[in-house]
């Protein structure tokens, strides 16, 4: 199993970038899937998560309105759209991955995801 994150880059504040995650040796098909992102010295922070069955998103406050989740199944892969980026944004982002539907309460929680991408920098300069 291996996934594989794209797309992280430099871009200015109040920009845009779009991550895709693409999945080889595993089906995203009946997963739950999500976007985490660390900075160095500090834990995996959450960040999206769309629910397989019922495609419902969940966003911390931080990003929501600005990040969004989405996925195209017959491509295997999770997307992360990032709008009005802010410096604070700066970290390396991970796509994850974990099959069926885990509790509501348990989507934030990276302990709940099985399945990690290796990670893609974002760096968001003021």
């Amino acid at each position: 199993v291996q996934l594989q994150a794209s797309g992280g880059g430099l871009v200015q504040a109040g920009g845009s970038l779009r991550l895709s995650c693409t999945a080889s040796g595993f089906t995203f098909s009946g997963s739950t899937l999500g976007w985490f992102r660390q900075v160095p010295g500090k834990e995996r922070e959450f960040v999206a998560v769309m629910r397989w069955g019922d495609r419902r998103t969940n966003y911390p406050v931080s990003v929501k309105g600005r990040f969004s989740i989405s996925r195209d199944i017959a491509k295997n892969t999770v997307y992360l759209q990032m709008n009005s980026l802010k410096p604070e944004d700066t970290a390396v982002y991970y796509c994850a991955a974990v099959p069926g539907n885990p509790t509501w309460s348990a989507l934030s929680s990276s302990r709940t995801y099985d399945y990690w991408g290796q990670g893609t920098q974002v760096t968001v300069s003021s």
